[in-house]
């Protein structure tokens, strides 16, 4: 199929992997933050440098799935926010392995960190997915004259 064709509805997502992708972001967002405020040997910048990269992450990966998408409905999508776009997200996922990788945590706390914040990722880009997809299904609402 060419890129600069419109591309036809996507299937119908089931209603369970909508749900589930939902529940995964939160239960990865609340968890980590969950991780954070439960840390008292933390000290407040290094809670916020953490969840500033989670939040940097979770945009990054949603900014990802975006323009990897626009491109293949042949949306135009610059080279350079493409280009960022992944190498934002390769840029968390450094800045939370350095992080981890110098606090004093144990090895249990590093991995609920890690696991967390991939499963967060993970869960965005399919939020995300699913969100465009049933738009794309959707009929365009007629304008209102009222």
């Amino acid at each position: 199929m060419n890129p600069q064709t419109t591309t036809p509805n996507p299937p119908q997502t089931s209603a369970a992997f909508i749900a589930a992708s939902w529940v995964a972001l939160l239960l990865g967002v609340v968890a980590f933050n969950i991780g954070l405020w439960n840390a008292n040997t933390m000290a407040l910048n290094e809670k916020g440098y953490y969840f500033t990269v989670l939040m940097y992450g979770l945009f990054a990966a949603i900014s990802v799935q975006k323009s990897v998408r626009d491109r293949l409905e042949g949306i135009p999508v610059t080279n350079l926010y493409y280009g960022i776009s992944w190498v934002s997200v390769l840029l968390t996922v450094l800045l939370l392995a350095v992080g981890l990788w110098n606090a004093t945590l144990t090895l249990s706390e590093k991995g609920f960190y890690a696991m967390a914040f991939v499963l967060s990722l993970f869960a965005a880009i399919a939020v995300q997915k699913n969100t465009r997809d049933t738009l794309k299904r959707e009929p365009a609402e007629p304008a209102s004259l009222g």
